[in-house]
C-alpha cells in the first residue's frame, strides 16, 4: 500500500514567520557595528559644509574650481564633475561618491552576516527547525540594511537641511538607494555561493568595478553623461544632482535595481536548501599542501589578500597620477594648503599632498588588518578551528598562521601602494616607498588591538570595527574641521613622521612598534590561557 503525499504551497505568511524576532535579533547584533559605520558616513558628509565654507568663500573661488574641475580629468576620476557652485552641491560632489561606497560596503557585511554567514556557521539550521518561515532570514537581513540606510538617510537630510532641504533629500535618499542596491546584491550573491567570505569579496569586488566604471566615464566627460558613468549605480547617485536642479527619476533607477535584485534573492531563496548554494565548491582532493596550520590560514585567507593588493597598486597609481593635478587645483587657496598641510606636513604642496594621500591609504590598511585578524575570530566561533586544534596544534600556532597573513598582508599593501605612487607620479620612488611602510607601526597597533580583544575579552571582538572606524573618522574628517591636535593624537596615525619631505623620527615610530608588540603579546597570553568559543 503507498500513500500520496500532496505537497501544500506555503503562504507568503508562513514563509515569513519570525521575521520580526530575527530582525530584532540581528539588530541587536549589530548593535555596535551599525551606528559605528553610519556614524562615521554621516560626519564625513555632515562634515562637509563647513570645511567647504572655508576653503571656498567667495563665490570667484568657487567658479575657479569648477573651471579647474571642466579642465582636470584625474580629480574628476576621484571625485567626479561639479554641478553647481552652492555649498550644498559642493558637498554632494566632494563626499557623494565615498559615501554611497561607504553605505554599500555597510549593507553588503549587514546582509553577509545574517544570511550566508548564518548558515555557514549551522546557526541558520538550528533557526529554521523553529517555527522561522524560508524567507524570513533573508527578510530580516534585507530590512536590517534598510534600517541602517534609513538612519544614514535621515541623519544626512536632517544635518543638510540647512543647506537647502530639498537638495538634502535629494542626497541622503541617493545615498541610502545605493546602500541598498548593494543590500540586494549581496542578498544575491549569498545565495551563490557558499562562503560568506566569498559573498563579502564578490559583491565588493563589485562595488569595484562601479567605481572604476563611474571614474572612467567621469574622466571622459564634464558632465557625468558617459555611458560609463550610467553602468554604475555610484554614477546614478552622482547624476542624481542634489542641490542642482535635482533629477528626481534617477531615484527611480536605484528603486528598480533594488525591486529586482531583491525579487532574484527571493527566487533563489526559494530554491535551495540551508547551507547549499546554486555554485557549490566542487568535490575532489584538495590542490596544493595544507601540511601546516599556516598553510591552512594562507588558503583561507589568499583570496582576500589578492583583491586587497590589486585594489591598493591601482590606488596608488590613481593617487601618484593626479599628484600634479591636485597641486594646480589647490593653487593658491590658503584653506586647502592648510588642510593639506595638517594631513601630510609643510615641505611643500607635492610632498603634503602625497603624505597625505600615503595617510589616507594607511588608514584604509587599518580596515584590511582589522579584517583579516577577525578571521581568527571567525574561525573560532563557526567551530572550524576546533578540528584542527584537536590535532598536533598548538593555540599559539594556529593563531600565528592568521597573523601572519594579516600583519605581513598590510605591510604587502603599503609597499604595492609605494609601488603604484612611484608609477603613476614618475619620480621619487625611494622616499614614496619609505613614506608607505612607516604607516605599518599605526597599522600594527590597530591590529594589535583586535588580536587583543580576541584573546581577552572575545565577545568584544567587534569593537575593533568601532576602534578602526573611529580612527578613519579622526584621520578623514579632523584635518578638515580644524579639530584640535589633541583629538588627532587619539589616532596612532597622527604621531607618524609626515613623510615623503618631512623629516624622519624614529622615536614614535618605535613607540608604536613596542605598544604592537605587548598588544599582540597579550592577546596571544590571553587567547592560550581561555576556553574557546563554543
Amino acid at each position: 500500500m503507498t500513500t500520496t503525499a500532496f505537497a501544500v504551497r506555503p503562504t507568503s505568511s508562513r514563509q515569513l514567520a519570525g521575521t520580526g524576532a530575527l530582525l530584532r535579533f540581528a539588530l541587536r547584533r549589530d548593535r555596535l557595528m551599525i551606528p559605528v559605520w553610519v556614524g562615521v558616513n554621516s560626519l564625513m558628509v555632515l562634515s562637509m559644509p563647513t570645511t567647504l565654507e572655508g576653503l571656498y568663500g567667495t563665490p570667484a573661488e568657487r567658479a575657479g574650481l569648477i573651471r579647474q574641475m571642466a579642465t582636470n580629468a584625474s580629480l574628476r576620476a576621484m571625485i567626479g564633475p561639479v554641478f553647481n557652485d552652492s555649498l550644498g552641491a559642493l558637498t554632494a560632489w566632494r563626499v557623494g561618491v565615498y559615501a554611497g561606497a561607504l553605505a554599500a560596503v555597510t549593507s553588503l557585511l549587514v546582509v553577509v552576516r545574517h544570511t550566508r554567514d548564518e548558515e555557514e556557521s549551522g546557526r541558520q539550521e538550528l533557526v529554521a527547525s523553529g517555527m522561522v518561515g524560508r524567507r524570513a532570514s533573508l527578510t530580516s537581513a534585507l530590512l536590517a540594511a534598510a534600517v541602517a540606510n534609513a538612519v544614514l538617510a535621515l541623519l544626512v537630510t536632517a544635518g543638510l537641511a540647512g543647506q537647502g532641504a530639498v537638495g538634502a533629500l535629494a542626497l541622503g535618499l541617493g545615498i541610502a538607494g545605493v546602500g541598498m542596491v548593494f543590500a540586494t546584491m549581496a542578498a544575491i550573491v549569498a545565495q551563490l555561493t557558499e562562503s560568506a567570505r566569498l559573498a563579502r569579496g564578490l559583491t565588493a569586488a563589485v562595488l569595484g568595478t562601479a567605481f572604476v566604471l563611474r571614474a572612467a566615464g567621469d574622466s571622459a566627460r564634464d558632465d557625468g553623461s558617459s555611458p560609463l558613468t550610467w553602468l554604475s549605480p555610484l554614477g546614478w547617485l552622482e547624476n542624481l544632482r542634489p542641490y542642482a536642479d535635482e533629477r528626481w527619476w534617477v531615484l527611480g533607477l536605484l528603486a528598480a535595481a533594488v525591486v529586482l535584485q531583491g525579487a532574484v534573492a527571493y527566487g533563489l531563496a526559494g530554491r535551495r536548501d540551508i547551507g547549499m548554494s546554486f555554485l557549490p565548491t566542487r568535490p575532489g582532493a584538495a590542490t596544493g599542501r595544507l601540511g601546516s596550520a599556516g598553510a591552512l590560514a594562507w588558503r583561507l585567507q589568499r583570496g582576500g589578500v589578492l583583491g586587497w593588493s590589486i585594489g591598493f597598486l591601482l590606488a596608488g597609481v590613481v593617487y601618484g597620477g593626479m599628484t600634479e593635478g591636485a597641486a594646480d587645483l589647490v593653487g593658491d587657496n590658503a584653506g586647502a594648503r592648510r588642510i593639506f598641510e595638517r594631513m601630510g606636513g609643510r615641505s611643500g604642496l607635492t610632498d603634503a599632498f602625497l603624505a597625505s594621500m600615503v595617510g589616507m591609504l594607511g588608514l584604509v590598511a587599518a580596515l584590511y588588518i582589522v579584517a583579516s585578524v577577525l578571521r581568527l575570530h571567525g574561525e573560532e566561533t563557526s567551530g572550524r578551528a576546533e578540528p584542527v586544534l584537536a590535532n598536533a596544534v598548538g593555540r599559539l600556532r594556529w593563531a600565528a598562521g592568521h597573523l601572519v597573513i594579516a600583519f605581513g598582508g598590510s605591510a604587502l599593501l603599503m609597499l604595492l601602494a609605494g609601488l603604484g605612487f612611484a608609477v603613476g607620479y614618475g619620480r621619487e620612488i625611494g622616499p614614496i616607498l619609505g613614506a608607505c611602510l612607516v604607516q605599518l607601526p599605526a597599522i600594527w597597533v590597530i591590529g594589535g588591538l583586535a588580536v587583543l580583544l580576541i584573546g581577552v575579552l572575545p565577545r568584544a571582538a567587534a569593537a575593533a570595527w568601532g576602534v578602526a572606524g573611529a580612527v578613519l573618522l579622526i584621520g578623514w574628517v579632523g584635518p578638515a574641521l580644524d579639530v584640535p591636535q589633541v583629538v588627532l593624537d587619539l589616532s596612532p596615525f597622527g604621531h607618524l613622521p609626515k613623510l615623503p619631505g618631512g623629516e624622519m623620527e624614529w622615536g614614535p615610530v618605535l613607540v608604536l612598534l613596542g605598544l604592537a608588540v605587548v598588544l599582540v603579546a597579550a592577546g596571544l597570553a590571553g587567547l592560550r590561557r581561555r576556553d574557546m568559543t563554543t
